[in-house]
């Protein structure tokens, strides 16, 4: 799966790294695997990335960049794919959600986690105790907030960027 995510800051990822050592058995985001999808893409060989991307960029173009903060940790308990729970850091967001938006009306939302299903998050984990996961939900720490004025393309295939389109 092709998606267009926005890197997080390098403290996000060492908040959700430090948060996934608390979680046992969970599987662990990996370092550099940690970002905030914006709009998943499609599947596809090179031939097809290449067109996504272009449909992509062309819709991207003149987006400003947005503000984007982390408030807290949440758990997703009912999970529509793969293995539950899903520990993640909260996000608000309301420029990310308007590009979402606008993603979808290019791009065909994914049922259940896009859409009206969108929730902006920076997932920690997956898998484990319920119980562990939900006792995270508390943590206590300062939100953390940035600018978003790239997005990258990301191959879920390989957890890793592909390239990458300035906003602005």
């Amino acid at each position: 799966m092709y998606s267009l995510n926005v890197p997080v800051p390098g403290t996000v990822a060492a908040l959700a790294r430090d948060l996934g050592t608390r979680l046992g058995t969970a599987d662990l985001r990996q370092r550099g695997e940690h970002t905030l999808v914006a709009k998943r893409l499609g599947r596809g060989d090179a031939a097809r990335y290449h067109e996504l991307e272009a449909r992509a960029r062309e819709t991207l173009r003149g987006e400003p960049p947005f503000e984007v903060r982390v408030t807290g940790v949440d758990v997703f308990t009912d999970v529509p794919r793969g293995e539950g729970p899903v520990v993640y850091l909260a996000v608000e967001s309301p420029g990310l959600v308007d590009l979402h938006r606008r993603l979808c009306e290019r791009f065909d939302p994914v049922d259940d986690v896009e859409g009206d299903d969108y929730v902006p998050h920076v997932t920690v984990a997956r898998g484990g105790s319920v119980e562990r996961a939900a006792g995270l939900r508390d943590t206590p720490f300062d939100p953390v907030e940035w600018t978003a004025e790239r997005l990258e393309f990301w191959d879920a295939e390989r957890s890793q960027s592909v390239s990458s389109v300035s906003l602005g």
